[in-house]
């Protein structure tokens, strides 16, 4: 897809770092598969994986999280999980 930001150059898979914050806590997600623009960097997520990072961030928060850095593992990789 072309950049919606720079509008200069396409995006290709990568991954990023998202950053969440909301009542107190923040949110540190590494490796989020993405898709990168080549120019600017600006990082798209695709929509299951920002549903999937907001219920992440949504759990830190009840839990009473301050600051959590986590590495990305795909939803469908923790169901059922050990």
């Amino acid at each position: 897809m072309k950049c919606v930001i720079c509008k200069h150059a396409r995006t290709r898979q990568g991954k990023t770092t998202v950053i969440l914050q909301r009542d107190g806590t923040t949110l540190v997600v590494v490796n989020v598969p993405a898709e990168v623009c080549e120019n600017c960097g600006e990082a798209y997520v695709e929509e299951a994986t920002a549903g999937e990072l907001l219920r992440r961030a949504e759990e830190a928060t009840r839990a009473g999280v301050v600051l959590d850095i986590r590495e990305y593992v795909g939803a469908a990789a923790t169901e059922g999980g050990s």
